[in-house]
């Protein structure tokens, strides 16, 4: 029997039941115990894996070219679709109203589609209409409100009618947008898009049977200003109403695979559908949880649908490589056939899949009910109802936790489980003390870099984090398991090595099936993760009880590991999606948030969650030392890297061809500032530069020498200003970010946007009504701040009013307004209602809740004669 406290003399062994006989006494090691140097083995381990797992996530399908048609006449052609997209990106940035967009892009999309029309099967029918539309919404971004309203916008919409046009005309909707960002040539957002469904248009109407249901495609032409065009063809346009569902293909990075984000909401049919048409599944249920709880700073047309239209669909984007994403890198250049055939090869198979089914002609009848759902390593796709799910969850956890206990009890005659029970919790305690202690460990990591002006050292060198954040969790992790068993171990335990260590990963079963039961009981889905892994463990233990393997000599490591393997692939694959989306993401999240403390946290979960059903076999090793002394060593290593070396500098360029670029919105301003009469007060220009990452103020400063910028809420227009007189082109980014102001010379302006008033109108003692005229097509926003004492009541824009936003002490609605196709005078009309003095208000302010006060106005006027 293997003594913990070392002692190695027979005369000091105590006298308890012998259930490990083999043990060499004259070394006091136990035969279950295995060389010291597996512990760096273990961890090569994990790093052979993550790299599988890393090759898998980014391994595409080779691209089909011209030359395949002869033998895949009714594939999707990457080389076609290639085209496609060459001569969009070739236009250059397009955004919103510019000749790019609304005559070059419109044009060539037009030309194509009739194309297509001339060379379709002799069976099918393309109807082509071009949208030119108006309209708005309030929406909320970021909890703030604001009014988006759209002039002339361009939709380019084809329906391949379908054998159920005459009678039931339902259809499928699949969109994408082919704007950009300014500064974008927009190749994967969106143009790529745009490609794959030319390209399904292409190869749907070529083939001789006719779809069951007509398909929709809707090429639209302003998505980022945002979710626009969407909105005007899901309102206005004639074939909305026949849409039941809908595919939104969408891009977050650049390349890679498209991944399958949302779905619904309910209409589990949708993800069935997915699971047998795709040959190529990308899908996590966790990831659609992730994105619409608001952490990640971006949306989709998919809102618009759902939330306008009430119709059910599917949300699909490129999410690897987010540093190009937005930027003049997102260029046809990082974009080569295999992206395309991939995305291609799954939306041709999910639209046909779709179209030619059951449920697209009565969708409410399959409306009921959520999926879990989820790919391994693209292999194969696992699908799933909720209910389903929570019982899984609910059977793996228990099972998890008897079988193992009931197996180990049984190895020991029944006669050891209260020691079975207090190594369990021995391990459980471990590993939530581990967790823990490993979390302020990369906190306290994260605020240090940060203070020493080393933020992000990591943003383009991502290999850094497995040395200055795993390696440390890691470590910490196994600090606190020696420190447990030193504190709470049992000294004269007379369980064997293997059992106790055994025991031990029951408590890690434990730890995580909490976890996984709290998730699955507050109605979130992403719980399965953590099955997966709690049922890998399983296997293995069913397994070696039914082997009865457990008190061996290393043959129960030995199917714990394999099953661990498994759990790794599984664990690794989600450090990749979590690093791979949430790195770029730090590079445009403004300078208020640490991003070392986000990542480091990441990290820590990521450790703890690949490495956990490893760590208490650290007790199987003769010596620790050299396993605490290799982490020791790398976190040490990464650290001087990241801190003293150029590898730690977070920015690249395209010299290697994989750029990772800082991010700066620079913008050139003339402010000009007039009276009540419409006279010019003043004017002046200058730079406004924003704040996009925690490093962004240096490079700041550095361009604006000699001259010093400042904080934007410091500039003197603050004082008596509106909002500070700053051009205010999205609500998120002046509101929730730093931005600095730097004094030069006015910029030629092409296109003014300009109001003036036409009229001013008493509709009754209080009501007023103002008449504005705003000439200039193109981008602008409004801020309308009703004085003290007013309130805006109503206005012709739309028929509701945003509330408020609140900025630099001051309340004003937000109106974002875009024209896409050059637009006569917008005529303005605003009602607001005169309401008492600040003073006055301000008093009014002071009554308590559990009061009620009658307010009014009153005018004595004293008189002698």
């Amino acid at each position: 029997m293997f003594q913990p406290t070392g002692q190695s003399s027979k005369q000091k062994h105590p006298k308890v039941k012998v259930l490990d006989p083999d043990i060499d006494y004259s070394k006091a090691k136990s035969v279950h115990s295995i060389s010291s140097w597996w512990g760096i083995g273990g961890i090569f381990i994990v790093l052979v894996v993550g790299n599988i797992t890393n090759y898998t996530n980014s391994h595409l399908p080779d691209g089909l070219r011209n030359a395949h048609l002869t033998h895949f006449p009714a594939a999707f052609i990457a080389e076609r679709a290639w085209k496609d997209l060459k001569i969009l990106n070739d236009f250059g940035p397009k955004p919103t109203g510019t000749y790019t967009n609304e005559v070059l892009a419109v044009d060539f999309l037009n030309r194509e589609i009739s194309y297509i029309d001339q060379l379709k099967n002799r069976n099918q029918q393309l109807v082509v209409q071009n949208q030119i539309v108006s309209g708005g919404y309030v929406g909320v971004y970021m909890n703030k409100s604001a009014a988006n309203v759209y002039r002339n916008v361009q939709n380019v919409v084809v329906k391949l009618v379908g054998r159920s046009e005459s009678t039931s005309r339902h259809a499928l909707l699949l969109n994408c947008h082919f704007d950009s960002v300014a500064g974008s040539p927009g190749a994967s957002d969106d143009s790529g898009s745009c490609a794959v469904m030319l390209e399904v248009l292409r190869v749907l109407s070529r083939q001789s049977d006719v779809n069951r249901y007509s398909i929709i495609f809707l090429f639209n032409g302003a998505e980022e200003t945002p979710l626009q065009a969407s909105h005007g063809f899901i309102t206005k346009h004639p074939w909305a109403a026949d849409v039941r569902a809908f595919i939104n293909l969408e891009s977050a990075g650049s390349g890679g695979k498209e991944m399958l984000f949302q779905s619904g909401p309910k209409h589990p049919w949708l993800i069935e559908a997915y699971a047998r048409a795709v040959p190529h599944p990308y899908a996590q249920a966790a990831a659609e949880e992730i994105f619409q709880s608001g952490v990640i700073p971006s949306d989709t047309d998919f809102r618009v649908f759902r939330d306008v239209g009430r119709i059910p669909g599917m949300d699909f984007a490129h999410t690897a490589n987010g540093y190009r994403y937005h930027t003049r890198y997102d260029s046809i250049d990082y974009i080569p056939l295999p992206v395309l055939q991939r995305t291609g090869d799954n939306i041709l198979a999910l639209t046909r899949a779709i179209a030619n089914g059951d449920e697209l002609g009565s969708t409410e009848r399959y409306a009921q009910g959520y999926m879990v759902f989820y790919d391994f390593l693209g292999l194969f796709f696992v699908s799933y109802s909720a209910d389903v799910g929570l019982m899984i969850n609910l059977s793996v956890v228990l099972l998890s936790i008897i079988i193992p206990f009931l197996s180990l009890a049984r190895s020991t005659s029944g006669t050891h489980g209260r020691q079975i029970r207090s190594e369990t919790m021995t391990g459980f305690l471990a590993t939530f003390l581990g967790a823990g202690a490993s979390g302020v460990l990369c906190f306290f990591i994260g605020l240090q870099l940060d203070a020493i002006g080393r933020s992000m050292s990591w943003y383009s060198s991502t290999n850094l984090i497995l040395g200055v954040y795993c390696c440390p969790a890691l470590l910490c992790q196994c600090v606190v398991h020696l420190l447990c068993n030193r504190l709470f171990g049992s000294k004269t335990t007379p369980l064997s090595l293997a059992l106790k260590v055994q025991a031990r990963l029951n408590g890690v079963n434990l730890f995580w099936g909490m976890i996984t039961l709290g998730i699955t009981f507050t109605g979130y889905r992403l719980a399965y993760i953590f099955m997966v892994l709690i049922l890998c463990s399983l296997c293995s233990s069913t397994l070696i009880s039914m082997l009865g393997l457990q008190n061996t000599v290393h043959k129960w490591l030995l199917l714990h590991m394999l099953f661990q393997i498994v759990a790794l692939a599984w664990s690794t694959q989600f450090y990749h999606i979590l690093m791979n989306m949430f790195v770029p993401i730090t590079g445009r999240i403004g300078s208020s948030i640490n991003p070392d403390v986000i990542v480091g946290t990441l990290a820590t979960f990521a450790t703890l969650f690949s490495c956990s059903y490893l760590t208490p076999l650290l007790f199987l090793l003769k010596k620790t030392d050299k396993l605490i002394g290799e982490l020791v060593a790398i976190t040490l290593i990464a650290l001087v890297l990241a801190t003293s070396t150029h590898v730690g500098f977070p920015y690249r360029d395209d010299a290697v061809k994989a750029p990772a670029v800082q991010r700066h919105y620079i913008t050139h301003t003339v402010r000009k500032f007039y009276d009540h009469n419409g006279g010019e007060r003043y004017t002046d220009a200058g730079f406004l530069l924003q704040e996009l990452d925690r490093n962004a103020k240096k490079t700041i400063e550095g361009i604006a020498m000699p001259d010093v910028v400042t904080p934007m809420r410091e500039i003197p227009a603050c004082d008596k200003e509106l909002f500070c007189a700053i051009p205010f082109y999205s609500i998120w980014h002046q509101v929730l970010f730093e931005n600095y102001w730097l004094p030069g010379p006015a910029p030629v302006v092409r296109q003014a946007v300009t109001v003036s008033l036409r009229e001013k109108e008493q509709l009754s003692e209080h009501e007023h009504r103002l008449h504005l005229v705003l000439k200039g097509s193109f981008q602008c926003s409004l801020i309308i701040g009703p004085k003290a004492g007013a309130t805006l009541k109503r206005w012709s824009l739309l028929s509701e009013i945003p509330t408020p936003i609140e900025f630099n002490g001051q309340r004003g609605h937000f109106v974002l307004l875009t024209a896409g196709v050059e637009s006569e005078p917008m005529n303005i009309t605003l009602d607001y209602h005169k309401e008492h003095t600040p003073v006055f208000n301000r008093l009014l302010a002071r009554v308590p809740g559990w009061a009620h006060v009658v307010p009014s106005v009153a005018a004595v006027n004293s008189y002698t004669f």
